[in-house]
């Protein structure tokens, strides 16, 4: 088995044991967070503005997170 090459751009952050297992914990709770209100008989629509100002009303958590997904990567990053 060959070891596993990464190509990262410059400045990018290279972690791995406990801190980084934290942090992937703490982004799928912020998915969870941006997404559990949506689901459900009784689930609610979800205003979103993007990174660019468009606004997005839906309740379809694929759309949430597509619409969501530069902010989230903002704050984490990570290889699963």
């Amino acid at each position: 088995m060959q070891p596993q090459i990464l190509v990262l751009k410059e400045g990018t952050d290279s972690s791995q044991g406990k801190p980084q297992l934290i942090s992937n914990i703490n982004a799928c709770q912020l998915v969870v967070d941006a997404v559990r209100t949506t689901l459900g008989p009784r689930g609610m629509d979800k205003l979103i503005v993007d990174h660019q100002g468009k606004a997005v009303i839906s309740n379809d958590g694929a759309t949430i997170m597509k619409v969501s997904l530069p902010a989230f990567v903002g704050f984490h990053t990570s290889k699963v």
